[in-house]
Protein backbone atom coordinates (compact mmCIF):
# COMPACT_ATOMS: atom_id res chain seq x y z
CA UNK A 1 0.00 0.00 0.00
CA UNK A 2 1.27 3.76 -1.10
CA UNK A 3 0.08 6.53 0.35
CA UNK A 4 -0.01 9.59 -2.37
CA UNK A 5 -0.45 13.43 -2.46
CA UNK A 6 -3.44 14.97 -3.56
CA UNK A 7 -2.18 16.61 -6.74
CA UNK A 8 -4.39 19.52 -6.92
CA UNK A 9 -4.05 20.02 -3.51
CA UNK A 10 0.03 20.07 -3.75
CA UNK A 11 -0.36 22.40 -6.98
CA UNK A 12 -2.93 24.87 -5.28
CA UNK A 13 0.05 25.91 -2.63
CA UNK A 14 3.36 27.01 -2.99
CA UNK A 15 4.56 26.82 0.58
CA UNK A 16 8.12 28.55 2.14
CA UNK A 17 11.16 26.65 1.94
CA UNK A 18 11.63 24.79 5.09
CA UNK A 19 14.77 26.31 6.73
CA UNK A 20 15.95 23.55 8.23
CA UNK A 21 15.66 21.44 5.57
CA UNK A 22 17.49 24.84 3.68
CA UNK A 23 20.57 24.25 5.88
CA UNK A 24 21.16 21.07 5.82
CA UNK A 25 20.79 21.02 2.38
CA UNK A 26 23.29 23.72 2.10
CA UNK A 27 25.82 22.19 5.00
CA UNK A 28 25.56 18.62 2.83
CA UNK A 29 25.83 20.31 -0.80
CA UNK A 30 29.12 21.65 0.56
CA UNK A 31 30.95 18.36 -0.37
CA UNK A 32 30.95 19.00 -3.64
CA UNK A 33 32.84 21.95 -3.82
CA UNK A 34 35.63 19.31 -3.42
CA UNK A 35 34.92 18.46 -7.15
CA UNK A 36 34.28 21.48 -8.31
CA UNK A 37 37.79 23.19 -7.01
CA UNK A 38 39.77 20.46 -8.32
CA UNK A 39 38.24 20.41 -11.48
CA UNK A 40 38.58 24.65 -11.83
CA UNK A 41 42.45 24.35 -9.61
CA UNK A 42 43.56 21.96 -12.26
CA UNK A 43 42.82 23.90 -15.62
CA UNK A 44 45.25 26.61 -14.82
CA UNK A 45 48.16 24.45 -12.60
CA UNK A 46 48.35 22.07 -15.35
CA UNK A 47 50.20 24.86 -17.12
CA UNK A 48 52.71 25.36 -14.72
CA UNK A 49 53.14 21.71 -13.68
CA UNK A 50 53.94 20.84 -17.56
CA UNK A 51 56.38 23.42 -17.68
CA UNK A 52 58.02 22.55 -14.39
CA UNK A 53 58.12 18.32 -14.78
CA UNK A 54 58.38 18.78 -18.80
CA UNK A 55 55.47 16.15 -19.21
CA UNK A 56 53.93 15.95 -22.67
CA UNK A 57 50.56 16.52 -23.94
CA UNK A 58 48.93 13.29 -23.77
CA UNK A 59 50.51 13.10 -19.56
CA UNK A 60 49.05 16.20 -19.29
CA UNK A 61 45.14 15.15 -20.39
CA UNK A 62 45.92 11.72 -18.04
CA UNK A 63 46.77 13.96 -15.47
CA UNK A 64 44.09 16.71 -15.58
CA UNK A 65 41.21 13.74 -16.68
CA UNK A 66 42.06 10.66 -14.64
CA UNK A 67 40.78 11.57 -11.43
CA UNK A 68 37.48 11.25 -13.28
CA UNK A 69 38.11 7.24 -13.43
CA UNK A 70 40.17 7.27 -9.71
CA UNK A 71 36.46 8.47 -8.48
CA UNK A 72 34.83 5.92 -9.95
CA UNK A 73 36.30 4.07 -6.80
CA UNK A 74 34.65 5.89 -4.17
CA UNK A 75 31.28 6.41 -5.77
CA UNK A 76 30.72 2.85 -6.06
CA UNK A 77 32.02 2.25 -2.28
CA UNK A 78 29.97 5.13 -1.31
CA UNK A 79 26.86 3.53 -2.12
CA UNK A 80 27.69 0.32 0.16
CA UNK A 81 29.38 2.70 2.56
CA UNK A 82 26.21 4.98 3.05
CA UNK A 83 23.90 1.92 3.42
CA UNK A 84 26.09 0.89 6.20
CA UNK A 85 26.94 3.48 8.00
CA UNK A 86 24.98 6.63 7.01
CA UNK A 87 24.61 9.37 4.72
CA UNK A 88 26.38 11.99 7.28
CA UNK A 89 29.33 9.86 8.03
CA UNK A 90 29.91 8.63 4.34
CA UNK A 91 30.48 12.78 3.78
CA UNK A 92 33.11 12.67 6.64
CA UNK A 93 35.20 9.97 5.02
CA UNK A 94 35.02 11.52 1.39
CA UNK A 95 36.37 14.85 3.04
CA UNK A 96 39.42 12.97 5.22
CA UNK A 97 40.07 11.12 1.83
CA UNK A 98 40.31 14.45 -0.58
CA UNK A 99 42.35 16.11 2.33
CA UNK A 100 45.40 13.31 2.29
CA UNK A 101 44.65 13.68 -1.35
CA UNK A 102 45.26 17.53 -1.80
CA UNK A 103 48.50 17.04 0.75
CA UNK A 104 50.24 14.68 -1.37
CA UNK A 105 49.75 16.31 -3.99
CA UNK A 106 50.85 19.24 -2.49
CA UNK A 107 54.15 18.19 -2.04
CA UNK A 108 54.84 15.94 -5.15
CA UNK A 109 58.28 15.49 -6.31
CA UNK A 110 57.46 14.05 -9.99
CA UNK A 111 54.88 13.32 -12.05
CA UNK A 112 54.10 9.31 -10.71
CA UNK A 113 53.89 11.20 -7.00
CA UNK A 114 51.14 13.48 -8.21
CA UNK A 115 49.23 10.79 -10.03
CA UNK A 116 49.30 8.84 -6.67
CA UNK A 117 47.95 12.11 -5.15
CA UNK A 118 45.42 12.07 -7.75
CA UNK A 119 44.35 8.69 -7.16
CA UNK A 120 43.95 9.17 -3.58
CA UNK A 121 41.81 12.68 -4.13
CA UNK A 122 39.84 10.84 -6.63
CA UNK A 123 38.48 8.31 -4.29
CA UNK A 124 37.50 11.05 -1.49
CA UNK A 125 35.66 13.09 -5.02
CA UNK A 126 33.73 10.38 -5.73
CA UNK A 127 32.71 9.41 -2.53
CA UNK A 128 30.99 13.51 -2.21
CA UNK A 129 29.76 13.17 -5.52
CA UNK A 130 27.52 10.41 -5.03
CA UNK A 131 25.81 10.94 -1.42
CA UNK A 132 25.63 14.72 -1.02
CA UNK A 133 23.11 14.42 -3.81
CA UNK A 134 21.36 11.45 -2.54
CA UNK A 135 21.64 13.35 1.37
CA UNK A 136 20.18 16.81 0.05
CA UNK A 137 16.78 14.42 -1.85
CA UNK A 138 16.06 12.27 1.12
CA UNK A 139 15.84 15.38 3.17
CA UNK A 140 13.70 17.70 0.99
CA UNK A 141 10.25 18.02 0.99
CA UNK A 142 8.42 17.68 -2.12
CA UNK A 143 7.73 21.21 -2.76
CA UNK A 144 11.32 22.59 -2.34
CA UNK A 145 13.11 19.53 -3.54
CA UNK A 146 14.07 20.21 -7.40
CA UNK A 147 15.56 23.80 -5.17
CA UNK A 148 17.53 22.00 -2.47
CA UNK A 149 18.73 18.95 -4.63
CA UNK A 150 19.91 21.62 -7.15
CA UNK A 151 22.84 23.08 -4.68
CA UNK A 152 25.71 20.61 -5.13
CA UNK A 153 25.84 21.74 -8.74
CA UNK A 154 25.95 24.98 -7.35
CA UNK A 155 28.99 24.19 -5.11
CA UNK A 156 30.43 22.53 -7.70
CA UNK A 157 29.93 25.56 -9.67
CA UNK A 158 31.20 27.72 -6.75
CA UNK A 159 34.38 25.11 -6.43
CA UNK A 160 35.16 25.54 -9.74
CA UNK A 161 35.28 29.52 -9.07
CA UNK A 162 37.58 28.83 -6.03
CA UNK A 163 40.05 26.71 -8.14
CA UNK A 164 39.97 29.57 -10.71
CA UNK A 165 41.00 32.45 -8.38
CA UNK A 166 43.35 30.40 -6.81
CA UNK A 167 44.91 29.70 -10.14
CA UNK A 168 44.87 33.31 -10.34
CA UNK A 169 46.08 34.04 -6.99
CA UNK A 170 49.18 31.82 -7.12
CA UNK A 171 50.29 31.51 -10.85
CA UNK A 172 52.91 35.07 -9.56
CA UNK A 173 55.02 32.55 -7.37
CA UNK A 174 57.76 30.86 -8.53
CA UNK A 175 57.24 27.73 -10.75
CA UNK A 176 57.62 25.00 -8.35
CA UNK A 177 55.62 26.91 -5.51
CA UNK A 178 52.75 27.76 -7.51
CA UNK A 179 50.99 24.99 -8.71
CA UNK A 180 51.40 23.42 -5.28
CA UNK A 181 50.00 26.19 -3.16
CA UNK A 182 47.39 25.57 -5.80
CA UNK A 183 46.34 22.12 -5.48
CA UNK A 184 47.45 22.30 -1.76
CA UNK A 185 45.38 24.81 -0.61
CA UNK A 186 42.28 22.07 -1.17
CA UNK A 187 42.98 20.86 2.47
CA UNK A 188 41.04 23.58 3.77
CA UNK A 189 37.45 23.11 2.09
CA UNK A 190 37.82 19.03 2.51
CA UNK A 191 38.54 20.04 6.69
CA UNK A 192 35.75 22.24 6.74
CA UNK A 193 33.65 19.93 5.05
CA UNK A 194 34.44 17.38 7.70
CA UNK A 195 33.81 19.55 10.69
CA UNK A 196 30.07 21.06 9.64
CA UNK A 197 28.65 17.51 8.65
CA UNK A 198 28.74 16.41 12.29
CA UNK A 199 26.25 19.55 12.57
CA UNK A 200 23.69 17.47 10.47
CA UNK A 201 20.49 15.24 11.20
CA UNK A 202 21.25 11.92 9.79
CA UNK A 203 18.62 11.12 6.76
CA UNK A 204 15.35 10.00 8.16
CA UNK A 205 15.16 7.24 5.13
CA UNK A 206 18.54 5.70 5.97
CA UNK A 207 17.39 6.18 10.13
CA UNK A 208 13.89 4.16 8.81
CA UNK A 209 16.32 1.58 7.00
CA UNK A 210 18.06 0.90 10.54
CA UNK A 211 14.65 0.54 12.06
CA UNK A 212 15.08 4.13 13.98
CA UNK A 213 11.37 5.08 13.18
CA UNK A 214 11.84 7.59 16.32
CA UNK A 215 14.79 9.45 15.10
CA UNK A 216 13.24 9.46 11.96
CA UNK A 217 9.93 11.27 12.92
CA UNK A 218 12.05 13.52 14.78
CA UNK A 219 14.12 14.55 11.10
CA UNK A 220 10.84 14.91 9.33
CA UNK A 221 8.82 17.00 12.10
CA UNK A 222 11.62 19.58 11.40
CA UNK A 223 12.31 19.15 7.76
CA UNK A 224 8.59 19.08 6.33
CA UNK A 225 6.28 21.87 5.80
CA UNK A 226 3.64 20.66 8.14
CA UNK A 227 3.29 18.22 10.64
CA UNK A 228 0.97 16.07 8.05
CA UNK A 229 3.14 16.09 5.23
CA UNK A 230 5.92 14.80 7.69
CA UNK A 231 3.55 11.63 8.48
CA UNK A 232 2.62 11.57 5.06
CA UNK A 233 6.20 11.33 4.39
CA UNK A 234 7.04 8.86 7.34
CA UNK A 235 3.97 6.53 6.09
CA UNK A 236 5.36 6.79 2.64
CA UNK A 237 9.04 5.46 3.94
CA UNK A 238 7.33 2.79 6.11
CA UNK A 239 5.74 1.73 3.18
CA UNK A 240 9.07 1.39 0.99
CA UNK A 241 11.10 -0.32 3.86
CA UNK A 242 8.12 -2.45 4.22
CA UNK A 243 7.23 -1.52 7.75
CA UNK A 244 3.90 -1.54 8.75
CA UNK A 245 2.53 1.93 8.45
CA UNK A 246 0.24 1.85 11.65
CA UNK A 247 3.24 0.51 13.83
CA UNK A 248 3.92 3.25 16.67
CA UNK A 249 7.12 1.79 17.83
CA UNK A 250 10.27 4.23 17.97
CA UNK A 251 12.46 0.91 16.91
CA UNK A 252 11.38 -1.71 14.82
CA UNK A 253 12.95 -4.62 13.38
CA UNK A 254 13.80 -4.55 9.68
CA UNK A 255 14.44 -7.55 7.38
CA UNK A 256 17.84 -7.59 6.85
CA UNK A 257 17.96 -7.44 3.05
CA UNK A 258 15.41 -4.27 3.21
CA UNK A 259 18.04 -2.61 5.65
CA UNK A 260 21.47 -3.61 4.11
CA UNK A 261 20.68 -3.63 0.14
CA UNK A 262 21.12 -7.16 -0.53
CA UNK A 263 19.44 -7.74 -4.08
CA UNK A 264 19.52 -4.90 -4.94
CA UNK A 265 22.32 -4.86 -8.24
CA UNK A 266 20.01 -7.60 -9.31
CA UNK A 267 17.00 -5.63 -8.91
CA UNK A 268 18.76 -3.08 -11.10
CA UNK A 269 20.45 -5.11 -13.67
CA UNK A 270 19.30 -8.89 -13.77
CA UNK A 271 15.19 -8.86 -12.99
CA UNK A 272 14.32 -4.91 -13.55
CA UNK A 273 10.70 -4.14 -13.44
CA UNK A 274 9.68 -2.08 -16.31
CA UNK A 275 9.51 1.44 -13.78
CA UNK A 276 12.86 0.43 -12.55
CA UNK A 277 14.33 -0.75 -16.16
CA UNK A 278 12.94 3.11 -17.35
CA UNK A 279 14.29 4.87 -14.45
CA UNK A 280 17.70 3.20 -14.93
CA UNK A 281 18.16 4.35 -18.74
CA UNK A 282 16.91 8.17 -17.80
CA UNK A 283 19.77 8.30 -14.84
CA UNK A 284 22.50 6.66 -17.21
CA UNK A 285 21.54 8.39 -20.35
CA UNK A 286 20.97 11.76 -18.83
CA UNK A 287 24.72 11.31 -16.82
CA UNK A 288 26.24 10.28 -20.10
CA UNK A 289 25.34 13.50 -22.18
CA UNK A 290 25.53 15.80 -19.08
CA UNK A 291 29.51 15.16 -20.28
CA UNK A 292 29.43 13.87 -23.75
CA UNK A 293 28.81 17.29 -24.99
CA UNK A 294 32.05 18.17 -24.01
CA UNK A 295 31.85 20.74 -20.27
CA UNK A 296 34.69 19.82 -18.88
CA UNK A 297 36.80 20.19 -21.84
CA UNK A 298 35.36 23.77 -22.09
CA UNK A 299 35.84 24.50 -18.25
CA UNK A 300 39.07 22.24 -17.71
CA UNK A 301 40.69 23.64 -20.93
CA UNK A 302 39.38 27.35 -20.80
CA UNK A 303 42.84 27.99 -20.91
CA UNK A 304 43.89 26.32 -23.74
CA UNK A 305 41.20 27.38 -26.03
CA UNK A 306 41.40 30.61 -24.78
CA UNK A 307 44.92 30.81 -26.47
CA UNK A 308 43.61 29.53 -29.28
CA UNK A 309 41.17 32.32 -29.54
CA UNK A 310 44.34 34.75 -29.53
CA UNK A 311 45.01 35.08 -26.00
CA UNK A 312 48.81 34.83 -24.86
CA UNK A 313 49.35 35.73 -21.49
CA UNK A 314 48.77 33.45 -18.51
CA UNK A 315 47.48 35.72 -16.33
CA UNK A 316 44.88 36.71 -19.17
CA UNK A 317 44.45 33.22 -19.84
CA UNK A 318 43.73 32.70 -16.14
CA UNK A 319 41.86 36.24 -16.02
CA UNK A 320 39.87 34.94 -18.26
CA UNK A 321 39.09 31.48 -16.35
CA UNK A 322 37.78 33.60 -13.50
CA UNK A 323 34.95 35.00 -15.60
CA UNK A 324 34.04 31.57 -16.57
CA UNK A 325 33.51 30.32 -13.10
CA UNK A 326 31.64 33.17 -12.06
CA UNK A 327 29.40 32.64 -15.24
CA UNK A 328 29.13 29.48 -14.35
CA UNK A 329 28.02 30.17 -10.35
CA UNK A 330 25.16 32.80 -11.27
CA UNK A 331 23.40 30.87 -13.74
CA UNK A 332 23.13 28.11 -11.68
CA UNK A 333 21.67 29.84 -9.07
CA UNK A 334 19.31 31.35 -11.39
CA UNK A 335 18.81 27.36 -12.44
CA UNK A 336 17.86 26.95 -8.40
CA UNK A 337 14.99 28.97 -8.00
CA UNK A 338 13.36 27.77 -11.60
CA UNK A 339 13.61 24.38 -11.03
CA UNK A 340 10.51 24.06 -8.68
CA UNK A 341 8.35 26.69 -10.68
CA UNK A 342 9.33 26.09 -14.28
CA UNK A 343 10.03 22.21 -14.24
CA UNK A 344 12.99 19.89 -14.86
CA UNK A 345 11.62 18.79 -18.86
CA UNK A 346 11.30 22.41 -19.87
CA UNK A 347 14.64 23.43 -17.89
CA UNK A 348 16.88 20.59 -19.44
CA UNK A 349 15.13 21.47 -22.90
CA UNK A 350 16.41 24.85 -23.11
CA UNK A 351 19.67 24.44 -21.78
CA UNK A 352 20.60 21.50 -24.12
CA UNK A 353 18.83 23.20 -27.16
CA UNK A 354 21.12 26.32 -25.75
CA UNK A 355 24.34 24.22 -25.89
CA UNK A 356 24.35 22.77 -29.01
CA UNK A 357 23.90 26.98 -30.49
CA UNK A 358 26.63 27.90 -28.32
CA UNK A 359 28.90 24.68 -29.25
CA UNK A 360 28.53 25.22 -33.25
CA UNK A 361 28.76 28.92 -32.96
CA UNK A 362 32.49 28.06 -30.71
CA UNK A 363 33.41 25.44 -33.41
CA UNK A 364 32.73 28.04 -36.03
CA UNK A 365 35.32 30.62 -34.36
CA UNK A 366 37.53 28.38 -33.76
CA UNK A 367 38.08 27.38 -37.09
CA UNK A 368 37.85 30.73 -38.45
CA UNK A 369 40.57 31.69 -36.39
CA UNK A 370 42.68 28.72 -37.23
CA UNK A 371 42.23 29.51 -40.78
CA UNK A 372 43.09 33.00 -40.05
CA UNK A 373 46.35 32.39 -38.15
CA UNK A 374 48.73 34.97 -39.60
CA UNK A 375 45.76 38.00 -38.36
CA UNK A 376 44.12 38.65 -35.11
CA UNK A 377 40.36 38.65 -35.86
CA UNK A 378 39.01 40.71 -33.21
CA UNK A 379 35.50 40.03 -33.68
CA UNK A 380 36.26 36.17 -33.76
CA UNK A 381 38.01 36.33 -30.52
CA UNK A 382 35.35 38.00 -28.83
CA UNK A 383 32.60 35.65 -30.30
CA UNK A 384 34.52 32.22 -29.07
CA UNK A 385 35.09 33.85 -25.42
CA UNK A 386 30.95 35.06 -25.91
CA UNK A 387 30.46 31.40 -26.64
CA UNK A 388 32.42 29.64 -23.81
CA UNK A 389 30.47 32.12 -21.23
CA UNK A 390 27.23 30.71 -23.42
CA UNK A 391 27.82 27.32 -22.99
CA UNK A 392 28.90 27.02 -19.32
CA UNK A 393 25.56 29.54 -19.15
CA UNK A 394 23.30 26.77 -20.70
CA UNK A 395 24.71 24.05 -19.08
CA UNK A 396 24.42 25.26 -15.42
CA UNK A 397 20.58 26.72 -15.55
CA UNK A 398 19.58 23.17 -16.79
CA UNK A 399 21.62 19.67 -17.63
CA UNK A 400 24.12 20.79 -15.04
CA UNK A 401 21.75 20.33 -11.43
CA UNK A 402 19.23 19.05 -13.35
CA UNK A 403 21.82 15.32 -14.00
CA UNK A 404 21.94 15.50 -9.89
CA UNK A 405 18.34 16.68 -9.16
CA UNK A 406 16.69 13.85 -11.55
CA UNK A 407 19.12 10.62 -10.04
CA UNK A 408 18.83 11.71 -6.67
CA UNK A 409 15.07 11.58 -6.53
CA UNK A 410 13.44 8.97 -9.29
CA UNK A 411 14.94 5.56 -7.90
CA UNK A 412 12.96 3.59 -5.28
CA UNK A 413 14.15 3.78 -1.70
CA UNK A 414 15.55 0.49 -1.60
CA UNK A 415 17.81 1.22 -4.72
CA UNK A 416 18.31 4.60 -3.96
CA UNK A 417 21.23 4.78 -3.05
CA UNK A 418 23.18 1.77 -5.64
CA UNK A 419 21.34 3.82 -8.32
CA UNK A 420 23.02 6.89 -7.54
CA UNK A 421 26.47 5.75 -7.49
CA UNK A 422 25.76 4.13 -11.06
CA UNK A 423 24.85 7.69 -12.12
CA UNK A 424 28.03 9.27 -10.67
CA UNK A 425 29.77 6.52 -12.64
CA UNK A 426 29.05 6.80 -15.78
CA UNK A 427 29.12 10.44 -14.94
CA UNK A 428 32.70 10.28 -14.09
CA UNK A 429 33.93 7.55 -16.70
CA UNK A 430 31.94 9.69 -19.57
CA UNK A 431 34.02 12.83 -17.93
CA UNK A 432 37.34 10.85 -17.43
CA UNK A 433 36.88 10.00 -21.24
CA UNK A 434 36.23 12.76 -22.93
CA UNK A 435 38.59 15.07 -20.48
CA UNK A 436 41.87 12.49 -21.29
CA UNK A 437 40.79 12.81 -25.30
CA UNK A 438 40.61 16.62 -25.48
CA UNK A 439 43.75 17.16 -26.99
CA UNK A 440 44.43 14.09 -28.80
CA UNK A 441 41.08 15.15 -30.91
CA UNK A 442 42.00 18.69 -31.34
CA UNK A 443 44.67 17.44 -32.92
CA UNK A 444 42.92 14.72 -34.82
CA UNK A 445 40.29 16.77 -36.23
CA UNK A 446 41.21 20.09 -35.40
CA UNK A 447 39.91 22.10 -31.95
CA UNK A 448 37.08 23.51 -34.07
CA UNK A 449 36.13 19.95 -35.00
CA UNK A 450 35.79 18.97 -31.62
CA UNK A 451 33.39 21.27 -30.54
CA UNK A 452 31.39 20.51 -33.59
CA UNK A 453 31.09 16.65 -32.63
CA UNK A 454 30.01 17.71 -28.95
CA UNK A 455 27.53 19.95 -30.25
CA UNK A 456 26.16 16.79 -32.42
CA UNK A 457 26.49 14.59 -29.58
CA UNK A 458 23.83 17.32 -27.90
CA UNK A 459 21.87 17.39 -30.54
CA UNK A 460 20.93 13.86 -30.09
CA UNK A 461 20.85 14.11 -26.17
CA UNK A 462 18.12 16.21 -26.61
CA UNK A 463 15.86 14.03 -28.78
CA UNK A 464 16.57 11.53 -25.98
CA UNK A 465 15.38 13.46 -23.43
CA UNK A 466 11.85 15.01 -25.11
CA UNK A 467 11.31 10.87 -25.34
CA UNK A 468 12.24 9.62 -22.09
CA UNK A 469 11.86 11.95 -19.45
CA UNK A 470 8.98 12.69 -17.21
CA UNK A 471 8.05 15.70 -15.41
CA UNK A 472 8.76 14.73 -11.55
CA UNK A 473 8.47 18.83 -10.30
CA UNK A 474 6.10 18.55 -6.84
CA UNK A 475 5.96 14.34 -6.87
CA UNK A 476 7.28 12.99 -3.33
CA UNK A 477 10.15 10.17 -3.45
CA UNK A 478 7.55 7.73 -3.26
CA UNK A 479 5.36 8.56 -6.20
CA UNK A 480 8.07 8.45 -8.87
CA UNK A 481 7.54 4.81 -9.45
CA UNK A 482 4.39 5.50 -11.36
CA UNK A 483 5.33 8.00 -13.64
CA UNK A 484 8.31 5.62 -15.47
CA UNK A 485 7.78 2.38 -17.37
CA UNK A 486 5.30 3.95 -20.17
CA UNK A 487 8.59 4.56 -22.52
CA UNK A 488 9.41 1.14 -22.49
CA UNK A 489 6.00 0.12 -23.04
CA UNK A 490 6.38 1.92 -26.78
CA UNK A 491 8.73 -0.83 -27.28
CA UNK A 492 7.93 -3.98 -25.74
CA UNK A 493 5.55 -6.64 -26.59
CA UNK A 494 6.47 -8.60 -24.27
CA UNK A 495 4.35 -6.76 -20.88
CA UNK A 496 1.10 -5.47 -20.82
CA UNK A 497 -0.03 -2.18 -19.17
CA UNK A 498 -2.95 -2.06 -16.04
CA UNK A 499 -3.85 1.31 -15.21
CA UNK A 500 -5.52 2.05 -11.89
CA UNK A 501 -6.72 5.23 -10.56
CA UNK A 502 -5.01 6.55 -7.28
CA UNK A 503 -7.04 9.24 -5.79
CA UNK A 504 -6.85 11.89 -8.53
CA UNK A 505 -3.78 10.91 -9.63
CA UNK A 506 -4.75 8.16 -12.29
CA UNK A 507 -1.40 6.65 -11.55
CA UNK A 508 -0.35 4.08 -14.80
CA UNK A 509 0.80 0.75 -12.85
CA UNK A 510 2.74 -1.57 -15.18
CA UNK A 511 2.66 -5.64 -14.81
CA UNK A 512 4.67 -8.31 -16.00
CA UNK A 513 2.46 -11.11 -18.27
Amino acid sequence: MTYKRDEEEASSTTPKTNKYAFACAILASMASILLGYDVGVMSGAAIFIKQDFGISDVQEEVMIGVINLYALIGAAAAGRTSDWIGRRYTMVLAGVIFFLGAILMGFATNYAFLMFGRFVAGIGVGCALMISPVYTAEVSPASSRGFLTSFPEVFINFGIMLGYISNFAFSKLPLHLGWRFMLGIGVFPSVFLAVIVLMMPESPRWLVMQGQVGKAKKVLDRTSDSIEEAQQRLADIKAAANIPIDSTDDIVHVPKQSSHGKGVWKELFLHPTPSVRHVLIAAVGLHFFQQSSGIDSVVLYSPRIFEKAGIKSDSEKLLATVAVGFTKTVFILVATFLLDRVGRRPLLLTSVAGKMLSLVTLGFGLTVIQQHSHVRLTWAVGLCIAMVLSDVAFFSIGMGPIAWVYSSEIFPLKLRAQGASVGVIVNRVTSGVITMTFLSLTKAITIGGAFFLYAGIAAISWVFFYVVFPETQGRTLEDMEGLFGNFLWRFSKDRKMEKNDVGNGGQVQLARN
